[in-house]
């Protein structure tokens, strides 16, 4: 038999996320819970789901939560609920998934974008304000990678206009903004439950959370077809309803939401130790007062591309969010945005790179991943 010599020497694959990690430690919890909604044959809002809307709701420090089919579909509702309709605008960040702006334009509504801090890669409060119209009607406050925006000047400019909050808290469930959990900062916040989230389930769901009970009501007859009765709508409605399935799994991950955000900071903080010190790399700014739950951990350096490719012949996973700006966007071509018109937008979306991060990463994994860079960085 023939050995050969370079098999043990082999680097071993570390990718960007493992959701099959996660997986093995709660298998057997996942498995009892699908099978107590089976054995229940009630699969459209149940018991699963309207006890995950109090947990989340619970989690997020509100007082109402409102499952949804996706967090898209959460943003949808939201924005109607709010008042928004054809020809309103809505302003938001242009560094943000294409869902923040396309639940906009599902409305017939315009987005309005404004420019990110630099530093933080969220909606920067003093291009907001600059932006409103008469025409705005919303504005949806994006936290991005996990990292709390700058609520306070936000809600002060909101509040001063008579404008509502919309938190997209999609990747930023547990994260807190001067001692409060983001979901209860805005009049309402949407969540993704989308499988690499966080807190994922297995196939797409959202939630809405809010204080108000006049707009919880709402939005709960908005996602069930407009129905204030059995049978009786009283407006035009979507079908965009949580499954019983997805709630029973979301409950059980829900339970280990805290220790896995805990293994992620703790990986965050040996990420930015071997980072702190070598020039080149911006490794994520966590403001004062608030604290982050990374859902990515999102570097930023020059010659991003050649970086991702060497990680890539390492073995070593990586991602780019998010490539091309919602203002560059082919969608948004008729809105006449040109190159240049949000810098640090696309800046950012050219030098960000996001690392390996879940919870069961493991030291020499992530000491392996900044030691490969720092030789890249000291080499070019």
């Amino acid at each position: 038999m023939t050995v050969n010599p370079y098999a043990a020497s082999a680097p071993e694959p570390i990718p960007q996320l493992d959701l099959a990690a996660q997986y093995a430690s709660i298998a057997a919890e996942i498995r009892e819970a699908l099978e107590r909604v089976l054995a229940s044959q009630q699969f459209v809002l149940g018991r699963e789901g309207a006890a995950l809307e109090q947990e989340i709701a619970r989690t997020c420090g509100s007082a109402h939560g409102i499952g949804v089919a996706s967090g898209t579909d959460a943003l949808i509702l939201a924005l109607r609920a709010s008042g928004v309709k054809g020809g309103d605008e809505v302003i938001l960040p242009p560094f943000t998934f294409v869902a923040t702006g396309s639940a906009v334009s599902a409305l017939g509504a315009r987005p309005v974008f404004a420019d990110i801090h630099p530093s933080t890669y969220n909606i920067d409060p003093s291009e907001v304000e600059r932006r409103i119209t008469t025409r705005t009607r919303a504005i949806i406050d994006v936290h991005l990678y996990g990292l709390p925006a700058d609520m306070d000047p936000i809600l002060s400019i909101a509040r001063k206009r008579g404008l509502p909050i919309i938190e997209d808290n999609a990747q930023a469930i547990g994260a807190a903004y001067k001692g409060r959990r983001t979901g209860s900062l805005g009049d309402v916040a949407c969540l993704s439950f989308y499988p690499t989230k966080n807190l994922g389930a297995y196939g797409d769901a959202g939630m809405l959370v809010t204080n108000s009970p006049e707009l919880a009501a709402r939005l709960r007859t908005l996602r069930n077809h407009g129905q204030t009765s059995k049978y009786v709508s009283s407006e035009p409605g979507w079908n965009s309803r949580l499954d019983e399935l997805q709630a029973a799994i979301l409950r059980v991950k829900l339970r280990h939401l805290s220790d896995w955000q805990r293994a992620r900071q703790s990986h965050a903080a040996e990420y930015t130790r071997h980072f702190n010190q070598l020039p080149g790399v911006m490794p994520p700014l966590v403001p004062e007062g608030c604290e982050h739950v990374y859902h990515q951990y999102t570097i930023r350096i020059e010659n991003r591309d050649s970086v991702q490719k060497m990680l890539t012949e390492q073995k070593i996973g990586s991602a780019v969010y998010y490539p091309v700006p919602l203002h560059l966007q082919p969608l948004y071509a008729s809105l006449g945005h040109k190159r240049g018109d949000f810098p640090h937008a696309e800046h950012a979306a050219e030098e960000v790179l996001s690392l390996p991060m879940y919870p069961e990463l493991r030291s020499d994994q992530v000491a392996r991943v900044a030691e490969t860079i720092a030789e890249f960085v000291k080499s070019h």
